[in-house]
């Protein structure tokens, strides 16, 4: 699926998010596996966000959307138990690497990254109050949700309507998704690679145990 330009200003007027009108489109491409672990790895165009040393022995990237109610069901239910088992004892450097599937999940990433900039806890802080607050800002009003999330961060008013105006930002994050889409094969969310290995959907930490404890014997 290809958002084109009309369609894309129309889910602004929609939404309320009029300030996006003119930003480019995000495009999704469909297909099957990733090729290898270092084109996971391989940085695109926005610094990667991640909990974890860089030299652990396995590396956990998920993909996700901030609209994305089972990407929301694993930020709370698995998550916190793979931070707590592995990533705070050193075991796996986890990424997070947005993949909006719709224009409101576009304005949520995009509001992580100006209120976290560089901080890579604070995003992940940002990150899972926005999946915590997902019906609130999803459902109701999108902009106004938003604008109240960020000023509880910190921003100023000016600072969230000029990070929702970010054509360079957007543009950035429509980059990385593509390359996700065209070289690593990603095509829903919530899309995770384990050294390379894909596991597409919600998994549970069991499932995630099975596959990480062997990499870490290894």
């Amino acid at each position: 699926m290809i958002i084109t330009r009309r369609a894309f200003t129309t889910m602004l007027s929609l939404t309320g998010l009029a300030a996006f009108a003119g930003l480019s489109p995000l495009r999704f491409i469909s297909d099957a596996m990733a090729q290898s672990a270092a084109d996971v790895a391989k940085p695109v165009s926005l610094p990667d966000m991640a909990l974890g040393p860089k030299d652990a022995a396995v590396t956990i990237t998920e993909y996700a959307s901030m609209t994305c109610p089972h990407c929301a069901a694993f930020n709370e239910q698995v998550f916190p138990k793979i931070k707590k088992e592995y990533i705070d004892t050193g075991k796996v450097r986890y990424i997070f690497r947005e993949f909006p599937l719709d224009i409101k999940a576009a304005a949520g990433s995009m509001l992580s990254r100006c209120i976290a900039k560089d901080d890579a806890p604070k995003y992940f802080a940002v990150t899972d109050m926005l999946f915590r607050q997902q019906n609130d800002w999803v459902t109701k009003n999108t902009t106004e949700t938003l604008t109240r999330i960020g000023k509880q961060a910190g921003l100023t008013q000016q600072q969230v309507e000029a990070c929702l105006k970010d054509q360079a930002l957007l543009d950035k994050i429509a980059a990385d998704q593509k390359y996700a889409s065209d070289v690593l094969k990603v095509d829903s969310t919530p899309t995770f690679f384990i050294n390379g290995e894909k596991i597409k959907g919600e998994a549970s930490f069991e499932e995630f145990a099975k596959k990480i404890n062997p990499l870490l014997k290894s």
